[in-house]
């Protein structure tokens, strides 16, 4: 069977739904344009948008700790600069994101409804060339979906790929495969990019990504039945450029 790619996501703020793409355009060391290029800190993060410098995620609002994050959808209006939030299909806040007052807008509605779980209040953060991802550099998190498939036979009920809140989700391979490219070179569509390193994953896949609900236990349940508590990879980019849904992934060569 051929690998290829089935989706591709882009989360513009940290711990907020994702938005799906169809394709998308990867610079040299660069990941999915406007993924984790926002955060909400924590009030008492100390995050300088002047000099930015990687925090612990424990800074930031995140469905690990704030699972109630899962219950809403966001969607960024990336060509006037708007962030807008429903419920349940509803609009229930929105706000431009250049302007004070339209991150002011952000900040109130977050603290209303993570009322009690906000160290001080929140604050809608972004810096320049910054990335939000929880290893402190911009990377590509690829998931193998017969993995996923994998743990939901162990599991017995479904599992939501979107737990693991990827970059780009590859069909077509025999599960746990993607674990022997770390240190080498994969290609999908027009792009070359190194496999880093094994996905780690902590307790934010423990919430349900539609409920917003802890209602597994994921790391536990991959330390049981395979002996580590991984899913996914890391990839950094090589050789830019373009990847589309439905693309074509080569695998690395034995011995390289």
């Amino acid at each position: 069977m051929t690998a290829t790619v089935g989706h591709i996501y882009r989360y513009p703020v940290k711990g907020l739904s994702p938005e799906a793409l169809t394709e998308t355009q990867l610079e040299e060391r660069g990941g999915i344009p406007l993924d984790r290029a926002f955060a909400l800190a924590q009030g008492s993060a100390p995050f300088d948008p002047a000099d930015p410098k990687p925090l612990s995620k424990t800074h930031f609002l995140m469905l690990m700790a704030n699972p109630r994050l899962a219950k809403l959808q966001t969607r960024f209006d990336e060509a006037n600069g708007v962030l807008i939030i429903r419920r349940d299909g509803k609009d229930v806040a929105r706000g431009d994101i250049n302007t004070p007052i339209g991150r002011k807008l952000i900040e109130q509605f977050f603290g209303a409804w993570l009322e009690g779980e906000v160290r001080g209040s929140p604050r809608l953060v972004s810096a320049k060339d910054h990335c939000f991802s929880d290893v402190g550099i911009q990377l590509l998190s690829l998931i193998n979906l017969s993995s996923v498939r994998d743990l939901e036979r162990v599991v017995g009920a479904p599992v939501d790929p979107m737990r693991f809140r990827g970059n780009i989700y590859i069909d077509g391979l025999d599960a746990w495969r993607e674990f022997g490219w770390v240190g080498k070179e994969v290609v999908i569509g027009d792009v070359k990019m190194r496999i880093i390193d094994r996905t780690q994953r902590c307790a934010a896949t423990n919430v349900d990504p539609g409920k917003g609900e802890r209602d597994m236990n994921i790391p536990r349940t991959l330390q049981k039945a395979f002996g580590h508590a991984d899913l996914g990879v890391y990839a950094t980019v090589v050789d830019a450029g373009r990847v589309a849904v439905g693309d074509k992934l080569t695998e690395p060569v034995d011995g390289s």
